[in-house]
């Protein structure tokens, strides 16, 4: 078992929140806002303009003024900005031109960013085979954590408040287990209920009661002696396939928060393209955002 450390009180000085403008990134801005509240943090809200394709003659690039890409996308985040007012809330605008990750990873170093919010559309099968995912390169590619809001996550109908059941999933593996401090900070700045996950596929049922029984002993051992004094931890263990499983008791349970680990790849934009990841299929059908961290 890997040495945990597990007393991380989340510090979120800089959050980072990328818009296209549409209403699947709109979704994702009452928990920027609620995350403000809590760690009182600066907003980096940016957008990526896409970059022109090439001239068929070689010219020098037409000034950034006289861009319409770039025009339009001005109007929509001054319109964005007289929409969705963020009052109380240090915030920066940025706006730049190239393809989006290449964008915010230059953000993310140089404003030394804590966290970065965004909500996805979803794509699904060949759809994201052709496309690939936005949110997923982001998120396997970004140092920091990543909280990711589904197209099926359910909308605050009044402003958003705090997560009072927090899902943490986990295989044990190191990269899962770097996601357990934040889980943790989470559900004590929360003082909410966390719940352990760990599932299990294609065990024969003769074994499943001393497997069940290992596993949750693993993922008590997860929890600091002190947990109970800020929050009820729950171990549960499931016999399903990670993606399935993991949905399933956020369904349940009714979480509010998942958190959990992401491989990085060797090549995360191809990764991008596979439609059957477990981390992407978890983020695009959970009713709840999706907090990852890259192992």
């Amino acid at each position: 078992m890997p040495v945990l450390q597990t007393n991380l009180r989340l510090s979120l000085k800089n959050i980072l929140y990328t818009t296209d403008f549409s209403p699947a990134s709109e979704a994702a801005l009452p928990y920027v806002q609620a995350l403000v509240r809590w760690y009182g943090s600066k907003v980096i809200v940016a957008h990526s303009v896409p970059p022109e394709p090439p001239p068929a003659l070689s010219m020098e690039a037409a000034p950034l003024d006289m861009n319409p890409y770039w025009q339009h996308a001005q109007n929509q985040m001054d319109d964005f900005l007289r929409t969705h007012p963020l009052p109380g809330v240090v915030y920066e605008t940025v706006l730049e031109q190239g393809d989006l990750w290449d964008v915010l990873s230059d953000l993310i170093r140089r404003h030394d960013i804590d966290l970065v919010v965004l909500g996805t559309h979803g794509r699904h099968g060949l759809k994201k085979l052709v496309l690939g995912s936005a949110a997923e390169q982001i998120f396997r590619l970004a140092s920091s954590p990543v909280l990711t809001v589904g197209p099926k996550a359910l909308r605050p109908s009044v402003e958003f408040e705090n997560w009072q059941r927090i899902l943490f999933a986990t295989d044990f593996s190191a990269g899962s287990l770097k996601a357990l401090p934040y889980a943790l900070s989470m559900a004590e700045e929360n003082n909410a209920q966390l719940m352990l996950l760990h599932t299990i596929p294609l065990v024969p049922m003769q074994q499943q009661d001393d497997v069940r029984e290992g596993a949750r002993r693993r993922l008590e051992k997860l929890v600091p002696l002190d947990a109970a004094d800020w929050c009820k931890p729950e171990c549960v263990v499931r016999f399903e396939f990670p993606a399935d499983g993991i949905l399933k008791v956020a369904e349940e349970r009714q979480a509010d928060l998942i958190v959990m680990g992401v491989r990085a790849t060797a090549s995360p934009r191809t990764s991008a393209h596979l439609p059957w990841a477990t981390a992407y299929e978890v983020v695009c059908h959970a009713h709840c955002p999706v907090l990852t961290v890259r192992g």
